[in-house]
């Protein structure tokens, strides 16, 4: 049973404590929709007040809505949907019937910590704020050497999120900054730092995502017979760069290794005619397809393609939805 105290010395007058009093409990749960309140009687003999005090709080109390009077009966919460909800909020609920739950209950932890409601309110409204400040444009960086990388990461938020993204090269971050009232950048965690260092004092979001590992690509590269031709192809020059590094690294000579920028059609035709093996990225993959088509009639034995998967983790994506507010 949920205990009122009216503290007569206080400046507040007794009716505006008990009104607080109930209008908490019956906001924090402790009296849930559909639930009676106590008698006139009984908050009577509970805090001192006369029953005409109280009756005066509990009209006080049907008036915004919170109560209802059932005649013959006493007072009670009133039932969510009640004149509480707008035909707005009635339709969310409809749609996301888990909504109104999950609300309660992240207002209920807040109370558990020390919150006000006025404080868990406040919390709340700052941080949906933020999101569809920072929502407002989503700006993709990475280095002018490595733009193709950030290209590639552009593509697939693009695809991924069904919103416009822009690409930024890095070393023109801060004057575009300088002409926007809110963004969330994204990069990649190789260039987090220096994106981060530039956005911060601007009050810009950034948000690192992370990249394939290109495992299962490794696994294949170590497996394959000496003397094999092997051509990757990327949006990046960056990447293509690391390739070649990585597989000598692992193969030395054993392996011969071609690479190619998607929009290199020269590059991108001798290698389908020679190499075994063609690793592409999904932006570049069906530019590799085209070139293959192009020259069917020049190969015997067409090398086995192979996309890789997206160049940005799915669990970043996710992530960047629900900061973003689009999950």
């Amino acid at each position: 049973m949920v205990k009122f105290q009216i503290q007569p010395e206080s400046e507040i007058p007794a009716s505006n404590q008990l009104f607080n009093q109930l209008r908490f409990a019956i906001a924090s749960g402790q009296y849930p929709p559909g639930s009676q309140l106590p008698s006139t009687r009984a908050l009577a003999m509970q805090t001192g007040l006369h029953r005409n005090t109280i009756s005066k709080v509990y009209r006080q109390l049907e008036d915004t809505g919170l109560v209802e009077a059932q005649a013959g009966s006493g007072i009670y919460v009133r039932q969510q949907g009640k004149g509480l909800f707008t035909k707005y909020k009635s339709e969310l609920l409809q749609t996301y019937p888990q909504a109104q739950s999950i609300v309660q209950n992240s207002v209920n932890q807040l109370i558990q910590e020390g919150c006000s409601l006025h404080e868990a309110r406040e919390l709340f409204l700052a941080e949906v704020d933020w999101r569809l400040r920072c929502s407002a444009r989503v700006l993709v960086t990475a280095p002018t050497n490595d733009i193709g990388v950030g290209q590639l990461m552009m593509e697939e938020l693009q695809a991924a999120l069904h919103i416009p993204v822009q690409l930024v090269p890095l070393e023109e971050l801060d004057d575009l900054l300088n002409h926007t009232r809110s963004a969330t950048v994204v990069t990649s965690r190789y260039f987090f730092g220096d994106a981060e260092n530039i956005a911060a004092p601007k009050s810009a979001r950034v948000v690192p995502v992370e990249i394939y590992d290109y495992a299962p690509e490794v696994e294949l590269v170590k497996g394959l017979p000496k003397g094999t031709y092997f051509g990757v192809v990327s949006l990046s020059h960056g990447i293509l760069r690391a390739v070649e590094v990585i597989i000598h690294s692992l193969r030395g000579e054993d392996v011969l290794v071609m690479t190619a920028h998607r929009d290199d059609r020269y590059k991108l035709n001798a290698m389908v005619r020679t190499v075994q093996y063609v690793v592409s990225d999904v932006a570049s993959y069906d530019a590799v397809k085209a070139a293959l088509q192009e020259a069917r009639e020049d190969i015997i034995r067409p090398p086995r393609l192979i996309q890789t998967q997206s160049y940005i983790d799915q669990s970043s994506i996710n992530r960047l939805k629900r900061e973003l507010g689009l999950d």
